[in-house]
């Protein structure tokens, strides 16, 4: 259960309550008892979520004709690990642990000595009252439920809800004549029908669990108030003499004390003075006619229904998002754990490294640890396709054990049928690695450390591309061919002419920041506010990425970035990381 999914509850469940409050104002001159049930379902809605509801409606089979296909969601394509700007990147390093995050754990801690306070002082009451029940005396009364006489200065009151007990206190008799006594026993009797104590459990759980919410306190209040007054109308209904009623509750407040528990239904509940004026008035409110009737059972059922129907409407798009991908899965895979005479393969060796080596055909990788495979399998190939991350330096996989970093194995795979590398390497791999490594993962971001691209002193010198100096790309098609004579296609970045430097037609600032973030192992994130294409030339080459000379690499970096009237700042940004939850080493053939 996430927070967002906390949030959006709460939130839900509090525009319920004040749908209720202007329902229950808007009925205020309607039985007692229906508003009962409009306070009663605001309750029960912060024990049952809208998203319950839909996800029910997700599950209804769907009639459609056809099988919905589409490809299962992926990791983005801008997957990056963020390092301290300006800082060396270490050639090797041992994960560590996260700090924990002390917020969640915070709120945490204490919502469980709120819910733990609520519940001790609840059941502190209950105790009582079970001691009371086992030293009463049975008393016969002309009442369908066991009834005893209980030492202490309790209020009568109903106990239980499977099997209920009147409890009456001593001396009770001496204090109210016949009259009143029965009208405080046919009192005690409409609890027991509308089983008034079983929906008051139910709220006090809502209580201990929500204790926080204001709101919630609220209708526990408002259902005291409401169910005392509907009984109150059922005692009248039934030919008591107002005054007679009146004069026993006033008894019982006089002599007794109220029931320490809201699912312990007595007389004395909710506001007295309130109550008693309205009993001596002898008012009784006209029952809802056939069409109001109507009108609340259609409100109930579109509350209900609603968002079933919305999971239901919703439901082929879940199954599409949720439905197995079609994504081929390797033939045959075997897997060894490389020893130390191993040679690493071509292109690998380093701390996640190992190159895929072979065709179409055939997935191969060299001695590689877990760590790079994971990289390789989330980060570079997510989807299939080549990642901008896969030219970064530094891995955005966190977490896992320490062997994931020093163990290495080989894969040698072969699919059913010819596939792309990237289709290997990514959503093939991930496959494997869920099977054979139980390796399970998930996805995190956080605010880090960043360089922000902002214009040098002196301005930009970049030249606005113009009409003619580049072919666009068609948005179907994709970029053009490089045709010789022709000019180069919109967004090129590559060998300058003759071989020397490098020259860009047509390139976006967000495409510079992209190059230019694999140059310094970091991301940056555009803040030149310069719009449109640009084209430009560099008289050299930087260093490929992984080149050894950090120092260099950056230096020659910073120098291109000066030459096109550019400089980058130490910034914050949200990073996105791929963490390992569960990995296990596999068994080998």
């Amino acid at each position: 259960m996430t927070a967002p999914f906390l949030i959006n509850h709460l939130w839900q469940s509090s525009c319920f309550v004040l749908l209720a409050a202007l329902s229950a104002l808007a009925l205020r001159k309607s039985p007692p008892k229906v508003r009962y049930w409009v306070w009663l379902s605001a309750s029960l809605k912060f024990l049952v979520p809208f998203a319950l509801l839909m996800s029910i409606g997700s599950v209804v089979p769907s009639t459609a004709q056809h099988a919905v296909s589409v490809s299962a969601p992926v990791l983005p394509s801008t997957l990056l690990q963020i390092t301290q700007p300006f800082s060396p990147v270490p050639k090797s390093t041992v994960p560590g642990h996260e700090p924990l995050d002390w917020a969640p754990a915070t709120i945490g801690a204490v919502w469980a000595v709120g819910f733990l306070a609520i519940i001790l002082k609840r059941w502190r009451s209950w105790l009582a009252v079970r001691a009371a029940l086992r030293a009463g005396t049975p008393i016969e009364l002309p009442i369908p439920i066991k009834a005893l006489i209980t030492p202490g200065t309790a209020e009568p009151g109903i106990v239980g809800f499977l099997h209920p007990v009147l409890i009456l206190p001593a001396q009770l008799m001496q204090h109210l004549n016949v009259r009143q006594l029965s009208a405080i026993l046919a009192h005690e009797m409409c609890h027991v029908r509308r089983r008034d104590n079983f929906f008051a459990g139910v709220h006090i759980l809502v209580e201990a669990i929500f204790w926080f919410h204001p709101l919630v306190w609220w209708i526990g209040a408002r259902m005291v108030e409401e169910r005392e007054q509907a009984c109150d109308e059922e005692v009248l209904r039934m030919g008591c003499e107002p005054s007679d009623y009146v004069e026993g509750i006033l008894k019982v407040c006089r002599f007794y004390t109220e029931s320490p528990l809201p699912c312990i239904s007595g007389v004395t509940g909710a506001d007295v003075k309130k109550r008693l004026r309205a009993i001596l008035e002898g008012s009784i409110a006209k029952e809802l006619s056939a069409a109001k009737k109507m009108a609340l059972a259609a409100a109930g059922l579109a509350a209900l229904t609603a968002p079933v129907l919305i999971g239901v409407l919703n439901a082929p798009a879940i199954r599409a998002q949720n439905a197995p991908a079609s994504t081929p899965k390797f033939e045959v895979a075997s897997i060894k754990r490389c020893t130390v005479d191993d040679t690493p393969a071509a292109g690998g060796g380093g701390r996640g490294g190992g190159g895929v080596i072979g065709d179409p055909g055939m997935f191969r990788t060299g001695c590689v640890t877990v760590r790079g495979l994971v990289q390789r399998a989330y980060v570079w190939y997510a989807n299939g396709q080549v990642s901008p991350a896969s030219r970064l330096k530094n891995q955005p996989v966190q977490g896992g054990p320490a062997w994931i970093d020093s163990d290495r194995y080989s894969i040698d795979a072969k699919p059913a049928a010819p596939q792309s590398k990237a289709m290997m390497g990514g959503p093939m791999l991930q496959a494997l690695l869920e099977e054979r490594f139980k390796l399970k993962v998930h996805r995190d971001s956080k605010e880090v450390p960043v360089y922000a691209l902002v214009v040098a002193k002196g301005g930009p010198k970049l030249e606005a591309t113009k009409e003619g100096d580049c072919t666009p790309a068609d948005a179907t098609q994709g970029p053009p061919p490089i045709v010789p004579g022709q000019p180069l296609p919109c967004g090129y970045i590559g060998e300058g002419k003759g071989g020397d430097g490098i020259e860009a037609v047509g390139v976006t600032m967000a495409s510079i920041c992209q190059v230019f973030s694999v140059q310094l192992h970091s991301a940056i994130i555009d803040k030149t506010g310069l719009t449109g294409r640009f084209n430009y030339q560099l008289p050299f080459n930087t260093p490929p990425p992984g080149a050894p000379g950090d120092d260099e690499q950056f230096s020659v970096a910073m120098g291109a970035l000066q030459k096109l009237g550019l400089k980058v700042e130490s910034a914050k940004g949200t990073a996105e990381f791929v963490v390992i939850d569960h990995v296990e080493r596999p068994s080998e053939n």
